[in-house]
C-alpha cells in the first residue's frame, strides 16, 4: 500500500499545478481582486506547493518523508495564519483559513498514521 503521506503529497501537487495554470481557481472564491499581480502571487504559491507536494510524494519512507511532510504542514499553517489577512470579508477569510488548515491537518494526520503503520 502506498503511504497516505505520498498520496496527500500527490494530491497537493496536482491541486497546486492547477493553480499555476488557472489561478482563478483560488482568486475568485477568495474574493481577491483579479489582477495580474494577484494571479502572479497565486501562481507563485502554486509553484511552491507543487514542489513541496512532489517532494512529499516521492520522498523515501522515514525521516526524509517526515521532514518533507513537516515542511508541507508548516507552509499550510503559515498560509492559514497570513493569507486570510489579505482576503476581503470575515466569512471569506474564515473559509481561506479553514481550507489551508484542513490541508495542513490532513498532511499531519497522514504522516502520523504512516509512522504508526510503519509506512
Amino acid at each position: 500500500m502506498r503511504s497516505l503521506t505520498s498520496l496527500h503529497g500527490a494530491a497537493t501537487a496536482a491541486y497546486a499545478l492547477a493553480l499555476v495554470v488557472a489561478p482563478g481557481l483560488l482568486v475568485r472564491p477568495s474574493g481577491l481582486p483579479d489582477t495580474a499581480a494577484t494571479r502572479t502571487l497565486v501562481r507563485a504559491l502554486g509553484a511552491r506547493d507543487a514542489v513541496l507536494g512532489a517532494a512529499v510524494a516521492v520522498a523515501p519512507r522515514g525521516r526524509p518523508r517526515e521532514l518533507a511532510a513537516a515542511a508541507r504542514v508548516l507552509c499550510d499553517v503559515t498560509d492559514a495564519a497570513v493569507f486570510p489577512l489579505a482576503v476581503p470579508g470575515p466569512a471569506r477569510a474564515a473559509a481561506v483559513a479553514a481550507s489551508a488548515a484542513t490541508w495542513g491537518a490532513l498532511a499531519l494526520a497522514a504522516a502520523v498514521l504512516d509512522r504508526r503503520a510503519g509506512r
